[in-house]
């Protein structure tokens, strides 16, 4: 298969889907963007912000005193706070992925409504176009809600474990 082929399937598809599948497209790219970003953040920066975090801590003499009880939290919130970055946002765009395919299920449903409406009956060959509007979104959001659900309860999940990893390891005396 050559590009120009997977390009007329893919323009096909979204002609199929109507314009609400082309958001629900852009959406899931941004979902997926903050998605690998979280990713890679934790398999290659966020190491580096612990070890910070370790140095800044380990150097101080003092680990008992309030103050010293204060920048450990200050660490811990720190580090708590740079490893659920964007993840609020991408639980966000989960959740609105599905919401898009409702309303591409609504738009193809008014297409259907409009040939019955035009034609005065119910041609079954006249309304596929509306039904194939109404159920390419639907589906597309929901595979599009799935797919980032499964990343980004694993995401945060990842992110209190460091975080509980580092609170562990600055340790008070």
């Amino acid at each position: 298969m050559d590009f120009q082929t997977a390009l007329g399937g893919l323009n096909e598809f979204l002609d199929r889907g109507g314009f609400v599948l082309v958001w629900i497209m852009g959406l899931t790219f941004v979902m997926w963007a903050f998605i690998l970003e979280r990713l890679a953040y934790f398999f290659f920066a966020q190491a580096g912000d612990a070890k910070r975090a370790l140095k800044e801590w380990s150097a101080r003499s003092d680990h008992t005193s309030w103050t010293a009880h204060a920048i450990r939290d200050q660490l811990i919130s720190e580090a708590k706070q740079k490893a659920e970055n964007n993840v609020e946002l991408v639980k966000t765009l989960v959740a609105v992925a599905p919401l898009f395919g409702l309303l591409g299920t609504v738009t193809g449903m008014v297409s259907v409504f409009d040939v019955m409406a035009v034609s005065g009956s119910s041609d079954a060959r006249a309304m596929s176009a509306g039904v194939s509007r109404a159920t390419i979104p639907t589906m597309a959001g929901m595979v599009a809600a799935l797919s980032g659900l499964i990343f980004s309860n694993q995401i945060e999940r990842l992110a209190k474990r460091r975080t509980a990893i580092l609170a562990d390891q600055l340790e008070l005396e």
